[in-house]
Order: structure tokens, then sequence, then C-alpha cells
């Protein structure tokens, strides 16, 4: 257990630093063009040219704002004001999120935490504000997994997860990791070198979009946060025969494609029909050789489980290994199953919660208490520091789409909100 963060008794003076609102949002705009689709999409893949070009925009951003920006071997982006302005009698605070998308992804998840940390420190820098604590602005790698399938991955690094990381991890192509590290100025035979031990951080913020309806069915400007839901994902590979769709007869055949489709749907049933987690879902597959009139020979495909509940996530996994054991045994198939994200569900710190209540009261913003139900790297450093979340309103409860928005004055006052707690801690 992490001691209790200890927050400000009384609240800051209103002659406190404020926020850039046109510096913040016009960052946003200049990030959001960075991997732009046609349809208003974002794609900046984890490590991935997009990523190592939105990357380099924000540490160049940094260093003309006076700021250092650095890279760790995890590829990791950290920034940081420069010496003399804090105290060391405290072990920094870390503020950020992350950089990388999913494919046509939204312009604000991840990147709007990045951004807003960028602002507090340039704030507080501008202000010429001294502090207890440095506080440092992250941009951790490859949270995402969407084309490097190891997410997490620079929070995993950074907190000293390295046995639950592959020695030589791969893209979906097959393409390693590390030469693209190695472009974003990490490298992978130094993992260790980018390890944060327990006690060396005084506290983690991460702000982020709700991804959710709940804050703006409320009518509520900030969330605090209470926990982070658990995942598992699973990398299922089914190996079948292919054969000539129109010369092979139906019986005997060995259809990797008819296991995988009804997986899909049990899979959903998980959740919605046995309840045996809060959501489960299939979100990707890749048929080979993806022939219209050709009998796959290889399907993989990635199912994703989330609860708050350690103990029916397992039972939810074993029954999907179960539920898959007997489609192949059904459909003469081989199949393969391999664990890849294992995330338990986190609390977030009381006295961190606190002190983001006290700040969104103190600047006027109405304010709820709701669980996280999508991941985010909070969860991996809670392994080593307390953590907080601070939530927006999405425009109609969506993300990781294009249509993915945030009215600009929530945008503000989350940016607002951060600082403000910052200053507490």
């Amino acid at each position: 257990m992490h001691n209790p963060v200890p927050v400000a008794e009384t609240p800051r003076s209103k002659a406190s630093p404020r926020i850039d609102v046109a510096r913040l949002l016009g960052r946003l705009e200049r990030l959001a063009e960075i991997g732009a689709c046609e349809d208003g999409g974002v794609t900046r893949l984890g490590f991935s040219d997009t990523d190592q070009e939105a990357r380099a925009h924000v540490a160049r951003q940094a260093m003309e704002a006076g700021l250092t920006a650095t890279v760790d071997a995890g590829g990791n982006l950290l920034i940081r004001r420069p010496d003399g302005h804090h105290s060391s009698e405290r072990p920094p605070v870390l503020v950020g999120s992350h950089l990388d998308t999913v494919a046509n992804g939204g312009r604000l998840d991840g990147a709007y935490g990045v951004i807003a940390a960028l602002e507090v420190l340039q704030t507080l820098h501008e202000a010429g504000a001294e502090t207890d604590h440095e506080t440092i602005a992250v941009a951790f790698a490859n949270e995402e997994g969407s084309l490097f399938p190891q997410p997490f991955w620079g929070s995993m690094v950074f907190a000293g997860r390295l046995d639950a990381l592959p020695s030589e991890p791969e893209d979906y192509s097959g393409k390693p990791l590390r030469d693209a590290l190695a472009r974003a100025g990490g490298d992978l035979s130094r993992l260790e070198s980018a390890i944060w031990a327990p006690g060396t951080l005084t506290a983690y913020l991460e702000l982020h979009v709700e991804q959710g309806p709940v804050l703006e069915r409320l009518d509520r400007t900030i969330g605090v946060v209470d926990s982070i839901t658990g995942r598992i994902q699973l990398s299922v590979h089914v190996h079948g025969r292919a054969g000539h769709a129109g010369t092979t007869p139906m019986e005997g055949r060995r259809d990797p494609l008819v296991v995988a489709a009804r997986l899909v749907d049990a899979v959903q049933a998980l959740a919605r029909e046995e309840k045996l987690c809060r959501v489960a879902t299939v979100g990707r597959m890749d048929v080979r050789p993806n022939s219209s009139n050709t009998i796959p020979e290889l399907v993989r495909l990635d199912i994703d489980l989330r609860d708050s509940d350690p103990a029916r996530l397992r039972a939810a996994e074993r029954t999907a290994r179960e539920i898959l054991a007997t489609l192949a045994r059904q459909e003469n198939v081989r199949v393969s199953v391999e664990a890849g994200v294992r995330t338990a569900p986190v609390q977030t710190d009381s006295a961190i919660r606190d002190a983001i209540a006290a700040a969104a009261t103190e600047l006027g913003y109405s304010q709820l208490t709701l669980p996280s139900g999508a991941g985010h790297d909070a969860q991996i450093v809670a392994d080593i520091a307390p953590v907080g979340m601070i939530f927006v309103p999405s425009i109609d409860g969506v993300s990781h789409v294009p249509s993915e928005r945030t009215a600009p004055e929530d945008l503000v006052a989350g940016a607002e909100v951060l600082l403000r707690t910052v200053l507490k801690l």
C-alpha cells in the first residue's frame, strides 16, 4: 500500500497561475493534423511514422517553451522544467498520458492528457512558480498496442513489469519492435534504465476524456475517477485447412472462419447473457488468405474482457477458453491461445481524489465520482505510486472513432483542474 498523499489544507490564492486557453486548444488542433484521416479521425499507431512525428512535435514545442525533453529506453517522452524551480523535499509528481491512437481513432484520447500536461508545465514555468516537488510531463509509448501488440508498453517498462513483456517484440506483420523503438529514441537492450522504483514518485495524475456518456448525461464538468477496470486480452489463432470454395465438399471441411464466427457470438454472450464480466469484445480479426473463393487456412483474432472484479474476469477467461476448445473439436481445427494484456482493477488514491474534487470546487466546476470503464496507463503506474485520474465529458459518449469530441470549455476546465491539483499536492 502506498502512503496517503498529503494535500494542502488551505486553497491556493486567487492569484494562482491559469492556463493559456488559446494555446491549449490550438495545440490540440495542430496535433490532430498529424495522422489525420479524411473523415476527421486520427491514425497514429504506436511507433509508426505518424506517432514518431507527433512525439517529435510535442518535444519541439516543449523545448521552444524553455522546457527540456528526453526519451527513456522504453520510448517514453519526459518533459521537465529547468532546474532551480523546486526543492528536493519530495519526489516528483508525474502528469500525462499517451500520443498514439487506434486506427482511425479520435483526436483527444490520450493526446489531450499529454498536451494539458505540457500546458501545466509551461504555465508553471512562465509564472516562475516554486514547488516543493518537481512536476514532470510524460507521453507514455504505445498505450493502445494497435501496431505492436503490447499495449501499455511504455508504462509497463516505466513500472518495471519487464517480465510481462516479450524479449523480442514484433508488430502484427512480424517486424521487430527493436528498430522502431530505436528510431523513437529508446533502446530495447537497456529497458532496466527506464524503470522507476516504488516511492520515487509522489503521485501520477492523468487527465482524459471520459470515453463514455455518464458526465454528459448528468451534466457534470469534471469526473473524479475512483477506480479503473481490469482487462484480459487473449490472442487466438485458429488453424484449419485451405481449399477451393467451389470444389471442396462441405463434409470434411476444416474451416477456421466458422469457428471464429461462432466464437464472436459466444464472446458477446459472456457479458450480455451470462453476465460473467461487464463487457466482452472481439475487435480485431485477420483472415488468411482472405480470398473470396478460398476456404481460409488461418484466422487470428483478439478477445477483450473487462470487469472490476478479478474473479469474474478469470471466470470469463476460463469460459472463453472452454468454448473455443469445444468449437475446435466440432470443426476439427487446431487453436492456440496466448494471454496478452492482463491488468488488474485499480483503485485511485483517496487523497488525490480529494485534491481533484477540491480543485474543481474552488474553480466552480460541477463534479461526479465515477469509475473508468477503459484501461489507462494510470493503472500500470499504480504499481509504484499513488494515482489519480480526471475525466471531462465526451460528446455523445463516443471514443476511439472519428466523431470523438469534447466541448472546448470542458477541455479548458479539465486542464485548469489538473493545474490546481498539481499545486495542491
